[in-house]
């Protein structure tokens, strides 16, 4: 059983939606975040980042940068730019990118169903992150970055958010600087809200789909405030989080693809030699980069020319994790022959989201920076679940959602 409630949302004013709208905080550096910023005083980056409005040479992690969050956030609510819904609403988030949507249920969910793991996870957490997220969400009292979720495909939800968008004109309609058209309508039926929560009553999970980072710090906050409260009932709003609820069969897993540094001293031929006793090994002979058309295939890209590596049969295992094409490509190539036992520490390697294109894997090889490449074919939703279903982990960079959720539409206020 999900479950799912409404609350009094604190977002911008129609007029200022677009220029408050940011990416998320984890996808970008403080220098990024700076450069994008530093004309719009309204971007939600001066709140989510608040590093970029003190001097350059400052810890990320410094008190003086959650104050400086909190300072403004409370201001752009002084002056206007945040407005907060009377009553507890849901609220409906849609992305459009390329003539394809994908339509979200704004809401916040349980922190006990994240402890029970009805809320279920597939990645490992880095306490330094998690405790960057505490602070900033304990000092401004607020959820401010919502957590993607996903659900198996509900047709009574899916007829219920069409009929709405369908009645009703949306608060917010914009497009991006990335093409992404961002729409918003508001729930304000008492009998849609009442549906809706029964409905997700009959759903069993939901699934992290990004912002792991960001859910186990709301929750940890939660835990925290449940310590400081003696007697609390478990109906505040500490106890719950800010969400955005995607069916699964509207979602867009992008390719993560991986650039190494060298090849571990071998030479490119002997390399080649190696990759066959368990690939068959193809030069590309197609114009353009080689994207996978499959799983279990890979494109790698090597000296000017690219190949298609496609994995025999006797190393593809039936478990969930080791079959994924990360795993194979992490137990078969990356760790023997290329050294790097942990991808998440081992500074060889580095890691390139499929929304930046093939050739940028090319570029970086043509410019020494590194030595292989190698693309990969995108993780499925259905890979996914099947992994948080038997309470296993993913490999680190296993997944890469497109388009991103836009900070600063919806905060979520701990203290209602």
């Amino acid at each position: 059983m999900a479950t799912i409630k409404p609350f009094r949302a604190i977002r911008p004013i129609a007029e200022k939606a677009q220029k408050v709208a940011a990416l998320p905080y984890d996808v970008m550096s403080s220098d990024e975040a700076r450069e994008m910023a530093k004309e719009n005083p309204d971007s939600f980056l001066h709140i989510d980042k608040a590093e970029i409005d003190l001097p350059a040479c400052i810890d990320i992690y410094d008190e003086r940068v959650y104050q400086k969050a909190k300072e403004n956030m409370d201001s752009m609510i002084q002056r206007g730019i945040f407005i907060q819904d009377e009553k507890p609403l849901f609220y409906i988030y849609r992305l459009t990118t390329n003539g394809k949507s994908q339509t979200g249920l704004v809401a916040c969910t349980s922190i006990d169903e994240y402890l029970n793991n009805t809320i279920k996870k597939h990645e490992l957490t880095r306490a330094d992150k998690e405790i960057d997220r505490i602070r900033h969400v304990d000092t401004l009292n607020a959820n401010t970055g919502p957590i993607f979720l996903a659900y198996h495909k509900n047709d009574a939800v899916k007829k219920i958010l069409h009929s709405i968008m369908k009645q009703n004109k949306p608060v917010y309609d914009f497009v991006s600087e990335d093409c992404v058209e961002h729409t918003v309508w508001l729930i304000q039926e008492q009998k849609y809200i009442t549906e809706l929560v029964t409905l997700f009553k009959n759903i069993p999970s939901l699934y992290i789909a990004d912002g792991h980072h960001r859910n186990a710090s709301a929750v940890k906050v939660g835990l925290k405030r449940r310590k400081q409260k003696q007697n609390y009932t478990g109906k505040e709003e500490f106890n719950y989080y800010l969400s955005v609820l995607f069916a699964d069969d509207e979602l867009c897993i992008m390719d993560y693809n991986r650039v190494v540094k060298d090849l571990n001293g071998m030479t490119e031929e002997i390399f080649l030699e190696k990759l066959k006793e368990k690939f068959l090994v193809e030069k590309y002979q197609k114009e353009g980069c080689a994207r996978p058309q499959k799983r279990h295939q890979f494109g790698m890209y090597l000296h000017k020319n690219w190949y298609l590596l496609t994995a025999k049969n006797h190393i593809i295992q039936k478990d969930v994790v080791a079959a994924l094409d990360v795993s194979i490509l992490q137990k078969e190539i990356l760790e023997p022959l290329l050294a790097i036992k942990d991808p998440r520490t081992d500074k060889r390697i580095d890691f390139v989201g499929g929304i930046r294109g093939l050739e940028a894997l090319q570029k970086k090889v043509d410019s020494q920076q590194m030595q292989v490449a190698f693309s990969m074919y995108p993780t499925s939703m259905a890979e996914l679940t099947a992994v948080a279903d038997e309470n296993k982990i993913m490999p680190p960079k296993s997944t890469w959602f497109e388009p991103k959720l836009r900070s600063g539409l919806f905060i979520h206020d701990l203290e209602e």
